[in-house]
Order: structure tokens, then C-alpha cells, then sequence
């Protein structure tokens, strides 16, 4: 790895405003207007304006252009702007560009957005459709002719590798989809409030790709979410506590493909996350046994337990009994599976909402937060931490 030591961006930067729309199957509305709505919000959220904000920070797959963005809010001049590819594996790199940023005085406010019509619009689920010939396609042309066509499809083979492995049956899973959606029904936010499910419930779903079932697959939601991003000093002015970027990493793997490393010597791990978790711990100067609250990104159960085993909280193949023993506070507003799926950004602000202490289900004393982004891809992890 290149950096061999704790990173000076640790502690430079800070959460200070989340905003989101409401989470739906059909918003009836454009992923511009979901975008702006969300930005609007997050600003609210620190006490700041439009004019205040100088720089924003996206996805490449998101449809709503930055200066697209800020003519629709009022913003003014921006000093910089910028975008994070592999889908979700983006979403805590967007909080890293923005905290580079602000660290580096090349602007003071960034906003973080992602917003789309995931259900309603483009399904990300239905799988690979009218690819265009590129350098990056050509991975998936040893996947789709055997019938890989679709995200689950390919995580099916890590998973049923996995269960291999180790010994274990597709209930291993379920202990994941159970936790989060307990969660999410207590959380009026989600989905399915109010909708906690049992492991029966999970073995009785039906298969999609197996060993995934349908509760092991997280939903298809039209929303937009939106982060603020500024110094700790200017945070500590605006209204909420800062929530105080202690760590921001990206990692890719060896052998790293986009959800198809199918070549590499193990399908049992995430070599991706595990770069990110090594970096984490590093910077932060912190380990697993300090983490209060784990915001783990969970598109697919079985890359929930592969995580926890990555960033060393178990040992490799104990993710399951991790989960079902309850040993660590996990996706405390319902997760993707339980309250939307927005590519992890809506972590990101359960992450926030944690250190704040105003969390629906507020993990008492919460005050470091690990947040994850997609697996499968290269990605992306944080640590969010109290302010002192």
C-alpha cells in the first residue's frame, strides 16, 4: 500500500447537515428534483445557504449534472467539483473527495448528493442491458453467456462458495435480513416500518439466485440523500454536534473486477474491504473493539458477513453467529435491505445521526461509527466520530 502511517486528513473534516427525501417505489417526480430537495434539506439541516456552498461531490452514475445542481438551489460560483465511479463502492468516497477538499482549502462547503428513480426508473436489478463495447465491459463478457446477467447472479457464486467453505446452509444469511429489518420497523422512515420479519420468514421467501433468496436482496428506491461537508472549526458553530470524519479510505483489490472477481484464488473474502479496513484502522487509530455502531453496506446478505470478517471482528466464516449473537449494534435505521436502498448514502447519515445521539434507534453512547460502501467493487469506507 502506498501509505504506510495515520493519514493527515484524520479529524480535519466534519459531517454538519444531512437531508433526504422521502424513500418510495415511485417518487412521481425527476431525479433532478429529488437531487435539489435533498441538498435543500441537508443544508437546512447545518443552518447554511446555497450561496454558502462552493463545491459537490457525486456519483458517476448519477443523472443530475453538478452545475445542473447548483442552478436549481441558488448556488453561486464553485471551486470544485467531482465524481466517484463503481456505483455504490462511491458512497463514503464522496465524504473522502469532500473532506480532501476542505482539508486542502480548495473549498469550504461541499455538499455530497446521490438521488434516483431506481424502482420507478432504471432498475439496477434487471441486470446488464445494451452494454456498449468498452475496456470495462470486457470483464463481464465471461459471466453473462453463462447466465451471470444480473447483480445477484453475481454474488450467488461468492455466496454459495462461501457456504461451502465454511460448512454452513443459506439460514447463515438470514440472521443479517432478520437484524436489519427489525431495525427498519421501528424506524418510520423505511420502508418497512413496522414490518420486522423471523428466519422462517427468510426461509420461506422465495429464491431468487441461490443460495440468495428474496429477503437476502436489498429493495429498488426512488429518493434522494444529501451530505454537508466543512472544517470541524466551521462545524462547531452550526447548530448540530459535528460529526467528525476520524477516517475516510478507498481500496480496490488485486485481481479487482466489478462484482465478477470470480479469478482470483478465494471467493470466500473481499480483498477490497480489506484494504479500506486497513487504512481505516490506521488512520483512525482505532480497532473493532472500539466501534459503538457498524453501518455495514448490505445490497446482499452475504457480503454483510464477509465484511465483518474483513475488518476483523470475527473470525473468517464466524460472520453469521457475529450477527445472530448481536455482538455489534448493526444497520440501526434498517439498512438497504429495511429502509432504502440510495447506493449507502442513507448510512452515511444513520452513521451521522448515531454521533449525534439522535438516531430513532440511538445506540446509547454512541460515539464512533463505521460506515461502508458497496462490496463487490472497489469501494469505500469511514470512520464518523464525536467532536473530542
Amino acid at each position: 500500500m502506498s501509505a504506510r502511517g495515520r493519514d493527515p486528513l484524520s479529524g480535519r473534516a466534519a459531517v454538519a447537515g444531512i437531508g433526504a427525501t422521502e424513500f418510495s417505489k415511485d417518487s412521481g417526480r425527476s431525479e433532478l428534483r429529488l437531487a435539489v430537495e435533498a441538498v435543500r434539506a441537508a443544508l437546512d439541516d447545518a443552518g447554511l445557504t446555497p450561496g454558502d456552498v462552493d463545491g459537490l461531490v457525486t456519483f458517476t452514475m448519477d443523472t443530475s449534472p453538478e452545475i445542473t445542481v447548483a442552478q436549481a438551489c441558488g448556488m453561486g460560483d464553485l471551486s470544485f467539483f467531482s465524481r466517484v465511479h463503481y456505483g455504490g463502492g462511491a458512497a463514503c468516497a464522496t465524504v473522502l473527495q469532500a473532506a480532501l477538499a476542505v482539508a486542502a482549502g480548495v473549498a469550504e462547503v461541499v455538499v455530497c448528493y446521490r438521488a434516483f428513480n431506481e424502482r420507478s426508473g432504471r432498475r439496477f436489478g434487471a441486470g446488464v442491458q445494451h452494454r456498449e463495447p468498452s475496456a470495462e465491459g470486457a470483464a463481464l463478457g465471461w459471466a453473462l453467456p453463462f447466465g451471470l446477467l444480473t447483480p445477484a447472479s453475481w454474488v450467488a457464486m461468492a455466496a454459495q462458495r462461501y457456504l461451502h467453505r465454511y460448512g454452513l446452509t443459506p439460514e447463515a444469511f438470514g440472521h443479517v435480513a432478520v437484524v436489519d429489518r427489525r431495525y427498519a420497523a421501528t424506524n418510520p422512515a423505511a420502508h418497512f416500518y413496522g414490518r420486522p420479519i423471523t428466519l422462517a420468514d427468510h426461509a420461506a421467501s422465495r429464491w431468487i439466485v441461490e443460495p440468495l433468496r428474496l429477503l437476502d436482496c436489498c429493495q429498488e428506491t426512488d429518493g434522494g440523500q444529501a451530505l454537508v461537508v466543512t472544517s470541524v472549526e466551521r462545524a462547531r458553530d452550526l447548530p448540530h454536534p459535528p460529526a467528525v470524519v476520524a477516517a475516510a479510505a478507498q481500496g480496490a483489490g488485486r485481481g479487482q473486477e466489478q462484482m465478477t472477481s470470480f479469478y482470483r484464488d478465494d471467493l470466500t473474502g473481499l480483498p477490497e474491504t480489506g484494504v479500506v479496513a486497513r487504512r481505516l484502522w490506521r488512520t483512525a487509530g482505532l480497532g473493532p473493539g472500539d466501534i459503538d455502531v457498524g453501518i455495514l453496506y448490505d445490497h446482499f446478505t452475504p457480503f454483510v458477513l464477509m465484511q465483518l470478517e474483513e475488518f476483523g471482528f470475527c473470525g473468517r466464516g464466524e460472520g453469521a453467529d457475529f450477527v445472530a449473537e448481536e455482538r455489534l449494534p448493526l444497520n440501526t435505521h434498517g439498512g438497504q435491505l429495511g429502509e432504502a436502498y440510495l447506493h449507502g448514502v442513507n448510512g452515511i447519515a444513520e452513521g451521522v445521526r448515531q454521533v449525534r445521539g439522535t438516531a430513532v434507534n440511538q445506540v446509547p453512547g454512541a460515539s464512533r461509527v463505521l460506515v461502508t460502501a458497496g462490496t463487490g467493487v472497489p469501494t469505500s469506507g469511514l470512520v464518523l466520530t464525536g467532536d473530542g
